[in-house]
């Protein structure tokens, strides 16, 4: 069986006229840089003890959020991932993401913790 299953909520068909799927509802748009406000804060629970810094509070569709992720993995020059409405890069670069946001228009972002 996939992975990926194109409806994972177990309904077939359904006799109900008013009745819609999630996916026929219209996607929230993403907030503009100024409207986000994202939080920067080192986190090592779970880690082995490896630092990540994480960037969380971001509103948006997912694929923007991975396209965040991206452009703040490439200005750290490390690894990291998006999960869970989550961006972590590893490594402690809390101040240069931090810059990164200000400068990119981010302007209500901040260092939490």
């Amino acid at each position: 069986m996939s992975k990926r299953k194109p409806n994972s909520s177990g309904i077939v068909y359904s006799t109900d006229p008013d009745f819609r799927m999630d996916e026929d509802l219209p996607q929230e748009g993403t907030l503009a840089p100024r409207q986000q406000k994202l939080r920067i804060k080192l986190d090592t629970k779970q880690r082995a003890g490896k630092a990540v810094t994480l960037v969380e509070g971001f509103l948006g569709t997912t694929a923007d959020l991975e396209e965040l992720g991206k452009k703040l993995k490439t200005h750290c020059g490390t690894g990291g991932s998006v999960k869970d409405g989550l961006i972590l890069v590893q490594g402690d670069h809390r101040d240069k993401i931090l810059q990164w946001l200000l400068k990119n228009d981010y302007s209500q972002s901040k260092k939490a913790g």
